[in-house]
Formats: C-alpha cells, structure tokens, sequence
C-alpha cells in the first residue's frame, strides 16, 4: 500500500512536531509526512504547486483560519485533486460547521496516537473507495473529479453521511423534502431544487419542476410512460403529454415536463457521439 501523504498546518511549532511524532508511531496505515505549514497561506502556496492526500489542520491561526482555508479549498478548480480534511484543535466548538465543509474528522487537543490512527485508517480506506469507484464507472459517466463539491453532505440521525455526486441518479422533491437516490440507496435531504441546479446544473439535467435527472443516467425519453410522480404527474397541465424519462440502474421511470423535452432529447443525443 502506498504510503498517505500528509500535510501538517498549525501555527504552534510544538503542536506540529507532536503530531508528526504520532504519525511517525502509526504503523497502518503507512503514512507520511511531506510538508508543515504555519498558516492558511502558506498551506495554500503549497497546495498550488504540491498534492498531498491529508491535511492536519488546525482553526485558530494567525490570517485567515483553518475554516476559512477548509473553505477555499472547495473553490478549487474542477479536476484539482482534493486533500482530506482532518481538524485537530483544542476548541470544540467549530465541529459542526467542519463537517459542513465535508471534513472527514475533528480531533480535539490533545491527540490521542489511537484516535489519529483511526481518522487516518478511514482517510485510507475512503480513499480506496474513491479509486475503486471511479475504475467501476460506465464508459459514459464522467470520471469525478477530487474536489469537496463532488459530495452531497447528508444529516442523518445524528450522523453526518458524504454521498458521491458520481453516484446520485436523481434529485426530487416530494412535499417539504428532497430525495436523493443512487442505484442501492434513497436518502431524504433539505434544499432546494433550484440551488442544486445552480451548483450542479452543468451534470444534470433539469427534467422537471419536481427532478433534477445525471445527465449521464438518462437512457430513454418516452412518450405515454409511466412515472414515479404519481398525483403530481400533470399538475401542471402536461398530463396529455405525459413524456417521461427512464433512468438507469434503476429502471425507474420519471416525468418530463413540456418545455424539457427538447433539451432531454438533446442530452440523449449527446450521449451518442
């Protein structure tokens, strides 16, 4: 196994050389440690010309703190490989809003060897995932990009769930709520439509005012076929049209709206060049 590549940020000297001490005990995963940083700016110079595959990051810092970095880090261009995030910090107050910007854990001073070895362990094994993912992908769905924005954060029951967006078939709204599917999961989520298809509009495809449809998962436009709309087919007049399209994997079949047929066919057009 390839050694995870590690990038300390704090601004305390002593906070850096503890942790890279702990590191340097952890036997699995192999890790090491291949820049330190004493502030946001100087991770983020290093950042542009470097990669790593986790930052050890703390909050509070002189300049712009390690939330604010978090969150510059997820304006990165598209394709730029994206660094897990792990807060280490004495404070524990900033944990929620850390896991608002997708971090993969938030240790709290001072570091325990086991417990920076298990948020290690997992940086690994999602990491894994992620390589495993992507070789798994259809030949026609785009090969996701690294980048915080390519996960939808869920709150479930408690926990905090990161759901690839390369796997999502469809958004749709159903009363007060979203509903999110892969091709093994639905999950209930809050937002709104209109926001998802400003940050995700270029991937999918607006088929109804109810749904937004992967590009790449669509497969069929029919007209007079079924959908899982149910009484909300045609609410808007369009049920003499009833034009629906069929999504993959599984095999559902979806209302397509009047004014979104063109641009469905479009996409479906696309899909074969």
């Amino acid at each position: 196994m390839t050694s995870l590549r590690v990038f300390i940020v704090d601004d305390e000297p002593l906070a850096r050389l503890r942790l890279r001490g702990l590191i340097d005990a952890i036997q699995e995963p192999r890790c090491e440690v291949v820049a330190e940083a004493a502030t946001g700016s100087q991770a983020a110079t290093w950042l542009r010309e470097h990669g790593c595959d986790v930052v050890l990051l703390d909050v509070q810092m002189p300049g712009a703190d390690g939330l604010q970095f978090a969150d510059g880090l997820a304006q990165r261009p598209p394709g730029v490989p994206a660094p897990l995030i792990i807060f280490v910090t004495a404070h524990a107050m900033h944990a929620v809003r850390a896991f608002e910007l997708e971090a993969l854990d938030y240790l709290t001073k001072p570091v325990r060897r086991e417990r920076l070895q298990a948020a290690l362990a997992r940086a690994a094994q999602r990491l894994a995932e992620r390589a495993a993912a992507q070789a798994q992908q259809p030949a026609d769905q785009p090969v996701a990009s690294d980048a915080a924005a390519d996960f939808i954060a869920l709150s479930d029951r408690g926990r905090v769930l990161r759901v690839p967006l390369a796997e999502v078939l469809y958004f749709k709204a159903e009363l007060k709520y979203l509903t999110l599917r892969t091709a093994g999961e639905t999950h209930v989520m809050d937002g709104a439509l209109s926001d998802l298809e400003q940050r995700f509009g270029e991937r999918f495809l607006r088929v109804h005012r109810n749904a937004l449809v992967a590009r790449w998962a669509v497969r069929e436009l029919q007209r007079h076929a079924p959908t899982n709309f149910g009484e909300l087919d045609g609410g808007d007049g369009e049920a003499a049209d009833s034009w629906a399209v069929r999504v993959v994997h599984v095999d559902e079949w979806l209302a397509v709206s009047r004014r979104q047929v063109a641009a469905v066919r479009e996409a479906l057009a696309g899909q074969g060049r």
